[in-house]
C-alpha cells in the first residue's frame, strides 16, 4: 500500500514535532500543510518541503488521504467534521472535542462514512507505555486494586506570554493534561464506570510574570485549577486522580498502580519514554529504563532535553490499521471515552455528585508489541 498522504491543518508549535517525526514512519507521507495564517503555513512549507495550501483547499484536495488536525481545541470539531465530510480520515490533537457531545458527533460521522478517526495522545504507544502494558498483561502486579495519578505544578503564567485561555472554561488542568494520564490508565486498566470529584480555584486571579505584552497584568480564573477525582474502573480497580496548577513542589510519582501481587510505577505519560519500576510483593523497586528502547530514546534535545517525543506514532498505527482492516489503537472511541471521563470529572467536582459513565464497550486498545512497533518505523 502506498503511504498515507497527510495534510496538516494548524501549523503552530506542535506541528513541528509531528512534521519532523513523519520521516520516521514510512507508512505516512507529508503531502501539504495549511493554517489560517498564510505566513505560518509558508514557514512550515519551507521547513519540511511540503506544499502550503489554504485550509479549504487542503480539506478538499484529492491528494490528501488524512487530515492531521493540529488546530486549537475549540476548532477541533469544525475541522474534523469538515474533513470527514470531504471523505478524509482524521487524526486530531487532544482533546477530540471540547465537549463529549462534540466527540460523539465526530465518532458517529466517521462511522457513518466508513472513515477512521484517531486522536492524541499516542504517548501510551511509546516504549514506557508498551513495557507497562506488557507487565500488566503478564500479571506482574496481580489483580489491580488501587492506584494514584498526579499532575501538579504552577500553571503557565510564568512561562507562557498569553496564558489566559488555559484558565477559562474548556481549559484547566483536567482538559489540558488529563488526556495523557487518563488514556494511559484506560490502556492499562480498561474503561471507567464511575467518577467522583471535588474541585477548587486556588486563586481568583493570576498574574502573568512571563516576558511579553501582558507581563505584570492579571486576569480572572474561570475554571477549576485543582481537581481531585476518584476513578472507578469496570475491572473493579479504583484510582485517585489529582490534577492541579496550584502546587509549587511535590514528591509524588506521576502514576502508581497497586495490585494483589505487587506495584508498578510509571513515568510522566506526556513522554514516550522514561523509567518503569516494578515492585513484586514488597521486594524492592526494579527500575527499567526505556532510554535505549524504540520510541524511548530522547530525540528532541534542543526543545525538550529530557524527552522522548515520537508524536506521529499514532498516525502511523492508524495507517497500518487501514492497510490491515483492524482498529487503530489511538482510536476515536478511546478518545471519546477519555473525553467523557474528563467531562464527568468536572461535572462531579461542580455538583458534588458522583457521575456514572455510559458503558464504553471495547475501548481498551490492543497492546502494541515490540515487533509491531518496529515494523511501523522500519516499514
Amino acid at each position: 500500500m502506498k503511504p498515507l498522504r497527510i495534510g496538516v491543518v494548524g501549523c503552530g508549535n506542535i506541528a513541528m514535532t509531528y512534521m519532523r517525526n513523519a520521516a520516521l514512519f514510512p507508512g505516512v507521507r507529508l503531502a501539504a500543510c495549511a493554517d489560517l495564517s498564510p505566513e505560518m503555513a509558508a514557514l512550515r512549507s519551507r521547513e519540511y518541503s511540503v506544499p502550503a495550501m489554504g485550509v479549504d483547499e487542503l480539506i478538499a484536495s484529492p491528494d490528501i488521504d488524512l487530515v492531521l488536525n493540529l488546530t486549537i481545541p475549540t476548532a477541533h470539531f469544525d475541522v474534523s467534521m469538515r474533513a470527514l465530510a470531504s471523505g478524509k480520515h482524521v487524526f486530531t490533537e487532544k482533546p477530540l472535542g471540547v465537549t463529549a457531545a462534540e466527540g460523539r458527533r465526530i465518532v458517529a460521522e466517521a462511522g457513518a462514512r466508513g472513515l477512521l478517526v484517531g486522536s492524541a495522545p499516542d504517548t501510551f504507544l511509546g516504549a514506557a507505555g508498551r513495557l507497562a502494558r506488557r507487565l500488566m498483561d503478564e500479571g506482574a502486579i496481580g489483580t489491580p486494586v488501587t492506584g494514584t495519578a498526579f499532575m501538579m505544578g504552577r500553571g503557565m503564567e510564568h512561562w507562557h506570554p498569553n496564558p489566559q485561555f488555559y484558565y477559562q472554561p474548556g481549559g484547566g488542568p483536567v482538559l489540558d493534561m488529563g488526556p495523557y494520564y487518563i488514556t494511559m490508565l484506560v490502556s492499562l486498566l480498561g474503561p471507567v464506570a464511575r467518577v467522583s470529584a471535588v474541585s477548587r480555584k486556588g486563586q481568583k486571579e493570576r498574574t502573568i510574570t512571563a516576558e511579553g505584552p501582558f507581563q505584570g497584568t492579571s486576569f480572572a480564573v474561570g475554571t477549576p485549577t485543582t481537581v481531585m477525582a476518584l476513578l472507578e474502573f469496570q475491572s473493579g480497580a479504583a484510582v485517585t486522580l489529582l490534577m492541579s496548577w496550584d502546587v509549587f513542589a511535590h514528591g509524588n510519582h506521576p502514576i502508581e498502580l497497586h495490585g494483589t501481587e505487587g506495584s508498578l510505577r510509571l513515568p510522566d505519560p506526556d513522554t514516550f519514554g522514561g523509567t518503569v519500576a516494578l515492585n513484586a510483593r514488597g521486594t524492592g523497586w526494579d527500575e527499567r529504563s526505556t532510554a535505549g528502547s524504540l520510541h524511548g530514546a530522547i530525540n528532541w534535545p534542543f526543545a525538550a532535553p529530557d524527552r522522548a517525543n515520537y508524536r506521529m506514532l499514532g498516525v502511523a498505527d492508524l495507517a497500518e490499521a487501514l492497510r490491515t482492516g483492524r482498529k487503530p489503537r489511538a482510536s476515536g472511541d478511546l478518545a471519546l471515552h477519555v473525553l467523557e471521563i474528563m467531562e464527568s470529572v468536572l461535572t462531579a467536582g461542580e455538583t458534588g455528585t458522583p457521575v456514572d459513565i455510559a458503558p464504553a464497550g471495547d475501548v481498551r486498545p490492543a497492546a502494541l508489541g515490540e515487533a509491531e512497533a518496529a515494523a511501523l518505523q522500519a516499514g
